[in-house]
């Protein structure tokens, strides 16, 4: 792609955002007292203020915990919480809320495509705080050092670009083998209170520290890092109210993979998971970031865990005692004397109202296992033997890998260590491959400083990287499946996609507890049931697990292990150049997109009409094409590869209906959109429901955007990739009757009415129509279809995509 000017695209409006973000940065010279003299960190003195003027406007209406701190980073409180919402009485699902967080943390893979474009915005430093972390490119294979020293060689080039332009713009830098973002953000930069934005679907793991944290794409990304605002529809609130206690054999991870078979990966959307209740004092804080973690499997904007006991006690442990002490001072502030409504408190206010309401009694849960294929496909684990005979599914296990930014906690795997000990003693080895993934470096050290790591490699246990590794497709198998082999893993992963682990579309994954895969690892058996069955020793004898037992967190605290992992904090330097090499085939500088034109689109085509579950992985897989991340040419090869084309049952095949050739050519999806995007022919996709589900990532708009797509439209969409479209300039519009989906099909010729009209006037209006002429019979009729822009969405779409309307002044 040729290199663009980037002075060219620096507007007047972006660098005065810019500057009026950077005056807020340090406008607090003084920091605020109470009556006891306790004095409040800016951070904390910026959200009273907010929180000051929430309540101005609001007066005593009872506000949820998640409504607290995302109103307290509203940009302008009385415009977001009064426009349109019936003077502040129906915010939530209609207020369109112009936030400012306080961080933004990106990941290697999407910080790659972030950073070019902010690099285009000709900026001399993020507005905000802002960390690299260089976890997604390390493939697990062999071992944590052997991997490690081949994904540093393999990805040297990506790795320097990221830290020439850490250097450049003064943000914190996490070398490879440092840990996986959401564990190391975790440890380091989650307080209570705080917003932040991360270029990952499970950033909310965040939201176990009372942290309003959310998993965006690149775009949005940059549009915090300029300094300005970010919008979001005004979420509902779903409560989760908790009572009882977990017993033995049953963890937090059961908690939301009991809660992902109700909802399913859809009822979340449009939610904040806020839990509450007597329960919550009862889980540690790692077991709430789990959760919440896995909160974008039910789709859900965030979750949020109220500020505990636990809490305090983990900011202690990762040696951050003051953020402890700040938190207390802030929750007491302004002092004697004040009404009940001037204290924020990191829990709902009494009375709040939620929109949707779930009880869950832990004493009363059970183990579950999730999948495959989906993460809500739950069951207990007391039907699981039943539920794997009548489906058929494989009664071997292949593998067991625990760990991940899920499930990487010291209790995670002490509670995992206490079993494997006893299984030791019984002379017992696993029977399935064992792997173990840390979530971070402080991890890894502490475990190895207190012989956990040990027990495990007495196991014969592999350690892998400190890194994503095969929870997003980052796994060398050496255990002779072939693709193509129906076999089972269990996993404390979060996300089981077909073909996400290992590239095989037959691998069975489910998702389970650390304590789980391990026992069932150990009988080399989906159908075993530790809680009931046993296994015979080489002596002879029965053998069955006893609870599991770990502790919530070390006794002295966390290691922070070697320094080469350590962060590399630095303010902005703009002699550092930026390291991108012109014949690149890893990175390559992006080129605006077109703007809409002046008028309803015309002439599109239907590419492909999907059938089924259309994950951001389906749209742009992860795997090997992760080293493409940055170079959008050579990563759109894989656009809907592993679509199922709902008109022929075939995978990744499409049909190209406008050929010279008298039947139509058979060829793959990326195929036909690369030669359509050649001939200048604008198209769409057809899709179903909860199109664009899975990860924040942004690939999987901008691929399609580059290769010529105008609109997706379907039955509906994952919140992320709805807005992550609309980014790139691709309408998203879904159908009004759903059964209208079957009315349309590949080849047909589309236009839109009133879409224009609907653009230029900010959205407003719902009048929008597609004309359908259909390929074949020239029979033609009209499809009524909705859309979900805002204001500023429509000024993106109509210049072609957010960066444009940033870069020019917008």
């Amino acid at each position: 792609m040729r290199p663009i000017d980037l002075a060219s695209r620096s507007g007047v409006a972006l660098k005065r955002a810019f500057q009026a973000q950077q005056l807020r940065r340090v406008a607090s010279t003084r920091p605020y007292s109470n009556s006891t003299g306790a004095l409040l960190p800016p951070t904390y003195e910026r959200l009273y203020n907010k929180y000051a003027e929430v309540r101005r406007v609001l007066g005593t209406q009872r506000l949820t915990l998640a409504e607290k701190i995302l109103y307290s980073h509203l940009d302008n409180v009385e415009e977001s919480l009064l426009s349109n919402t019936n003077n502040g009485r129906d915010i939530r699902g209609s207020a369109n809320l112009k936030l400012r967080p306080d961080r933004v943390n990106m990941q290697d893979a999407s910080a790659q495509m972030a950073l070019l474009q902010f690099m285009s915005c000709n900026l001399p430093q993020t507005a905000i705080p802002a960390s690299i972390h260089c976890d997604h490119l390390i493939v697990g294979e062999r071992g944590a050092d052997d991997d490690l020293a081949a994904g540093v060689k393999t990805n040297q080039e990506v790795f320097d670009f990221l830290e020439s332009a850490a250097k450049k713009y003064g943000i914190d830098f996490w070398p490879p083998g440092a840990g996986i973002i959401h564990q190391t953000v975790l440890e380091n930069y989650a307080l209570p209170g705080l917003m932040m934005l991360g270029t990952d679907s499970h950033s909310p793991n965040a939201g176990g520290l009372s942290t309003i944290t959310i998993g965006v794409g690149g775009a949005d990304a940059v549009e915090a890092l300029v300094g300005a605002p970010w919008e979001l529809k005004a979420p509902k609130i779903l409560g989760v109210k908790l009572t009882g206690k977990l017993n033995d054999w049953v963890s937090p991870k059961d908690l939301i993979l009991h809660l992902a078979g109700l909802l399913t990966v859809r009822g979340g959307t449009g939610y904040i998971v806020e839990y509450f209740g007597p329960g919550v004092d009862t889980l540690s804080l790692t077991g709430m970031a789990t959760a919440c973690n896995m909160g974008a499997e039910i789709g859900a904007t965030t979750s949020i865990f109220p500020y505990t006991e636990a809490s305090s006690r983990y900011l202690k442990a990762t040696r951050r005692e003051q953020a402890s002490r700040n938190a207390e001072v802030f929750q007491n502030f302004p002092g004697a004397g004040a009404s009940e409504d001037s204290f924020f408190k990191f829990k709902a206010d009494e009375g709040a109202q939620y929109d949707q309401l779930i009880e869950i009694d832990l004493s009363k849960l059970e183990p579950h296992i999730n999948g495959p294929f989906t993460p809500d496909l739950a069951t207990p684990l007391s039907q699981f033997k039943k539920t794997v005979q009548e489906e058929q599914w494989p009664e071997k296990l292949s593998a067991g890998l625990i760990g991940s930014c899920t499930n990487s906690s010291y209790e995670d795997m002490t509670r995992v260590e206490s079993i494997v000990r006893e299984a030791q003693k019984a002379g017992l080895k696993p029977k399935a491959d064992f792997y173990i993934t840390p979530g971070s470096e402080q991890i890894r050290a502490t475990l190895e400083r207190d012989g956990t790591l040990q027990t495990f490699a007495d196991a014969g246990g592999i350690l892998l990287s400190n890194a994503c590794g095969p929870c997003i497709g980052q796994w060398k198998r050496h255990d002779g499946v072939e693709k193509g082999t129906p076999n089972a893993i269990l996993t404390s992963y979060n996300r089981n996609f077909r073909g996400r682990n290992d590239g095989n579309p037959e691998t069975m994954n489910f998702l389970a507890s650390p304590e789980i895969v391990t026992a069932m690892a150990y009988a080399g058996s989906t159908t075993f049931n530790p809680m009931t069955d046993t296994l015979t020793t080489p002596s002879g004898a029965e053998f069955r697990f006893p609870p599991p037992r770990g502790l919530e967190g070390p006794q002295t605290p966390f290691e922070q292990g070697k320094q080469v992992f350590a962060v590399a904090s630095q303010p902005p330097n703009p002699s550092v150049q930026v390291a991108i090499s012109p014949s690149s085939e890893r990175l390559a500088l992006l080129e605006p997109f077109e703007p809409f034109p002046q008028s309803d689109l015309s002439g599109l085509r239907v590419l492909v009409k999907v059938a089924g579950k259309c994950t951001t992985d389906t749209i742009s897989a992860a795997g090997p094409w992760l080293k493409y991340k940055g170079h959008l040419p050579n990563i759109s090869a894989n656009t809907l590869n592993t679509a199922v084309n709902a008109e022929t049952g075939e995978v990744n095949a499409a049909y190209d209906y406008l050929s010279s050739s008298s039947s139509p050519e058979k060829v793959t999806i990326p195929e036909l959109a690369q030669r359509w995007k050649e001939r200048g022919q604008p198209w769409l996709v057809v899709a179903e429901h909860n199109y664009g589900e899975g990860s924040a990532r942004e690939h999987a708009a901008l691929q399609p955007r580059y290769l010529g797509a105008r609109v997706i439209v379907c039955k509906s969409f994952a919140r992320i990739h709805e807005t992550n479209l609309k980014k790139q300039g691709v309408v998203p519009l879904t159908f009004a009757d759903p059964a209208d989906y079957d009315r349309i099909g590949a080849g047909d010729e589309v236009a839109t009415i009133g879409l224009y009209d609907m653009l230029q006037r900010g959205g407003q209006g719902q009048d929008v129509r597609l004309k359908v002429t259909k390929r074949g019979t020239g029979e033609v009729f009209e499809i009524p279809v909705r859309h979900a822009v805002s204001e500023d969405q429509a000024k993106f779409i109509l210049a072609g995509s957010a960066l444009n309307l940033l870069a020019r002044g917008g």
